[in-house]
């Protein structure tokens, strides 16, 4: 693997403000100066080794709080002083916003915002084609009106709620080995051959997502807009879980992606809901496991770093660095070989070898090994990645992750089928 030269910047080796942070108008923070920042979010992007390059490039300290992802939003909405930036999804967004405990992250001081993948700032892809809009699509909750308000704004502005930081598209984890049979529909997760076999993850705002594209390939539901259903479609689709929950369909509901690697690694679970570094990691532990691509397409969701409102001077600083620090390329290429997709890809590619970007990127077969973020080996030459290629998976993206209008009722009626 190539090893990249490192460009970036050793803040606390001296105490004059560099040119990059100058060219941003963002000061560089002093020697005299130390900085922690508290980082709160859902755990699959709270990496050490991420805490460890900041901390050598930067000289910040990172502290990481990992909460569940309904727990995220709780924390930003009502101990927003909790947190120096908030790792937040997309649609949490949606939840968030409204209680003004976030400000407008400026795009002027974000030195890579026009490498931004369109996705973000058009609602496209690179190759021009228009992204999917069912559910919290990126471009819907991408910008707010001013610094300071609870609005977002209809058109691009100056201001970004998040600056977006990865995303994936996601469909169903499998053990190859063991479901004895192709998959290639969503409507397998609810085929009684896998009885008791089959989990799906209980993030109501997620897991609602995974049971349409379910309900809906199976034929007993069709909605007009699956990322905003209407409650009389919520009741149709909670019924047809409850039916296959009923009949023992499901050997777990799980909340945290630990649970979920633990489920397939050991062979409880054949086919679930599944995030893909919970896929690299059941790998790295050399079970087969693969993310399997779906013939009615897949389910994506974007993350990405917000600033709380009341962070200022010093420490709004130094939410700056490290907001340019992570777009910069290193930390970007390290999630990429997770199997995520990193918000500014140009940076990132600088920092992979040609093999590597081939199989994550291009979809192309490895010519040599493939390693996890870790150094693990994950595949072997002649692989190719689930899916395909980024072109084909983000291309082939049918619904975001979503908040609907009818939310509430929603996730009422989505507690009471964990719950019956």
């Amino acid at each position: 693997m190539q090893k990249p030269h490192l460009t970036r910047r050793r803040v606390l080796q001296g105490a004059a403000a560099t040119t990059a942070g100058f060219a941003l108008g963002v000061p560089a923070v002093h020697a005299a100066d130390p900085v922690t920042l508290r980082i709160a979010g859902t755990g699959v992007n709270q990496f050490k080794e991420l805490a460890d390059k900041a901390k050598a490039e930067l000289g910040f300290t990172i502290q990481y709080t990992s909460l569940v992802s309904d727990d995220v939003v709780k924390r930003a909405v009502t101990q927003a002083s909790s947190f120096d930036l908030l790792d937040s999804e997309y649609w949490m967004l949606k939840k968030i916003v409204p209680s003004g405990n976030l400000q407008g992250i400026d795009t002027k001081k974000i030195k890579y915002y026009e490498q931004i993948v369109p996705i973000f700032t058009q609602g496209k892809l690179p190759d021009g084609k228009p992204v999917a809009m069912e559910g919290i699509s990126p471009l819907k909750v991408a910008y707010l009106a001013a610094q300071k308000t609870k609005e977002f704004a209809k058109t691009p502005s100056q201001w970004m709620t998040v600056i977006p930081t990865v995303y994936n598209a996601d469909t169903l984890g499998i053990r190859p080995d063991l479901v004895g049979e192709p998959i290639s529909s969503w409507a397998q997760l609810l085929d009684p051959k896998f009885k008791g076999k089959a989990a799906i993850l209980d993030i109501p705002a997620i897991g609602i997502m995974d049971a349409a594209m379910a309900s809906e390939a199976t034929g007993k539901v069709k909605y007009k807009d699956k990322g905003n259903m209407t409650t009389a479609e919520i009741d149709q689709t909670i019924a047809v879980m409850t039916e296959a929950k009923k009949a023992g369909q499901f050997r777990a509901f799980w909340k945290d992606f630990n649970e979920s690697v633990n489920l397939m690694a050991s062979g409880e679970v054949v086919i679930q809901s599944m995030w893909s570094p919970a896929v690299t990691k059941v790998r790295q532990m050399g079970v087969a496991c693969k993310y399997q691509p779906l013939k009615e397409g897949y389910r994506a969701w974007a993350a990405g770093l917000g600033v709380p409102a009341h962070l200022d001077g010093r420490m709004l600083d130094a939410a700056y660095e490290f907001i340019n620090w992570y777009l910069s390329g290193w930390t970007g290429a390290f999630l990429n070989r997770q199997g995520y997709y990193t918000a500014v890809l140009d940076t990132a590619k600088k920092f992979m070898s040609a093999d590597e970007w081939d199989y994550w990127m291009e979809g192309k077969p490895a010519k040599g090994d493939i390693v996890s973020p870790t150094g693990e080996k994950i595949e072997s030459a002649g692989a190719v990645r689930d899916g395909g290629s980024f072109d084909e998976r983000m291309g082939h993206v049918s619904v975001w992750n979503t908040v609907m209008d009818e939310d509430r009722y929603m996730v009422r009626k989505w507690n009471e089928f964990i719950a019956a």
